[in-house]
């Protein structure tokens, strides 16, 4: 019978992803490990291959459409036995009603909270799923489950084929409280902020201080409506305290250039950038209970110093892990590091690429930021905000007036994760490192 060819999940959050291009056509025979498709998720552009070989018989989802569910159809694969005339019976997405997209990104919400379509209404509930029968649910409706205590066996789903959708969980908590839909939304607006409230309104109301002025209305891509929504969630969830030193960068500027001198050869060029990153590495493995991130209910401590730097790409940015730099060379991290810049902007970094890390950088020093403030981003336990290297004067350890390049370095911490005294020792081991680079090298 005919096969359903389902939106993948490329990566442990995605909910929902552009079907950016076909690679087949209808009538195609494809096999195991053909490419179908390419997917558009909020930070890369990946390939899907076939799991099954068949010949395409129907594309259900048009090229460029956004907002695909993952798990619902979007082609359908026949057998060789079979002919084009039997997709009808197919189930299609277009089959029943589609549920309300799910957002990729959802902020901790309470029950009374809980955005809802319009449209939705508590659903009758069956009875009781046989004990040990599978039940079918998106992540996030698992994750809404959770946190307002919905039994999923007891729901039945609006979803493609039964599957728990978001809607379904909002329904079944509304029940419950006894609010309905209507009031659910009204209270997000009030409550959740800018994550949670009706962009139409929000629009409308900020429209109207600038009626009679020229603008241009920009719609958010998905990437940045994941960065808005990822970042305000740190800034309202994760209690940022801020530590900050100077560094003097002179000894690491000319040690860098005889590096640079006797790595020419090798077409190898070091940046200060590289210098900071095994920095950070080093003075994780140095004090290793501040290579940790916040894991909800827990703290995770790593043994591996898997370092992820910020790099801007058109449209917002993204943070490419460099694993396991602790034990790289300089010259391997900096080919490394140049690698996943150059393939973070053509949007092709698989998601092991740019998820995960303790630990994050950020430099705007290229830019001439003398010093700024980073964001953690979450789960990270801190971010290191590098700025430029300046010539400033100083007074040596003699005690007299000098000129020196000074570099500004603040670290942004998680203090659920790193109390503040210890903050202030791994910052102080990245001063070290930094300003006794040929030590890095033993």
């Amino acid at each position: 019978m005919p096969i359903e060819i389902l939106m993948p999940a490329l990566s442990p959050t995605m909910e929902e992803g552009t079907l950016a291009k076909w690679l087949v056509k209808e009538g195609d025979t494809v096999a195991s490990g053909d490419l179908l498709a390419e997917i558009e998720t909020d930070k890369a552009t990946m390939e899907f291959e076939a799991v099954d070989e068949g010949i395409i018989g129907k594309l259900l989802v048009a090229e460029g459409t956004e907002n695909v569910a993952v798990n619902s159809a979007i082609a359908v694969l026949l057998e060789d036995s079979e002919a084009a005339s039997e997709v009808a019976a197919a189930p299609s997405a277009s089959a029943s009603p589609a549920p309300a997209p799910e957002s990729a990104i959802s902020s901790p919400a309470k029950p009374a909270t809980l955005a809802s379509s319009p449209a939705s209404a508590p659903r009758a509930a069956p009875e009781k799923a046989a004990e040990g029968a599978r039940v079918f649910a998106t992540p996030l409706a698992r994750k809404l489950a959770a946190q307002n205590d919905v039994d999923l066996s007891k729901l039945s789903g609006s979803g493609p084929r039964g599957r728990i959708v978001k809607a379904d969980i909002e329904a079944a908590a509304n029940a419950v409280s006894g609010e309905s839909p209507a009031a659910s939304l009204a209270g997000a607006a009030s409550t959740s902020g800018a994550a949670a409230a009706p962009q139409s309104a929000n629009f409308e109301t900020i429209a109207k201080l600038y009626a009679g002025r020229a603008y241009e209305e920009i719609s958010l891509d998905r990437m940045r409506k994941t960065i808005a929504a990822r970042l305000t969630e740190a800034k309202q969830t994760v209690p940022h305290f801020y530590l900050r030193r100077d560094v003097m960068l002179d000894n690491l500027l000319g040690f860098r250039g005889e590096m640079n001198a006797a790595l020419a050869e090798r077409d190898v060029k070091l940046s200060v950038n590289d210098f900071v990153i095994k920095a950070c590495a080093l003075a994780l493995t140095t004090v290793p209970t501040a290579n940790a991130i916040w894991a909800g209910d827990r703290i995770l401590q790593f043994t591996p110093a898997d370092i992820a730097v910020a790099v801007a790409i058109d449209g917002g940015l993204i943070t490419p892990v460099l694993k396991d730099a602790d034990q790289k060379s300089l010259s391997v991290l900096s080919t490394e590091m140049k690698d996943l810049a150059t393939r973070a902007k053509g949007r092709k970094l698989a998601p092991d690429e740019y998820q995960g890390g303790s630990f994050a950088i950020s430099n705007l020093g290229m830019f001439g930021i003398d010093n700024f403030d980073a964001v953690i981003n979450p789960p990270h336990g801190a971010i290191l905000a590098v700025g430029a290297g300046k010539k400033k004067p100083v007074v040596t350890a003699s005690g007299e007036l000098g000129i020196a390049t000074v570099m500004s370095l603040t670290l942004s911490v998680d203090h659920r994760v790193i109390d503040g005294a210890l903050g202030a020792e791994l910052l102080n081991v990245i001063v070290k490192n930094l300003e006794n680079p040929m030590a890095m090298l033993a």
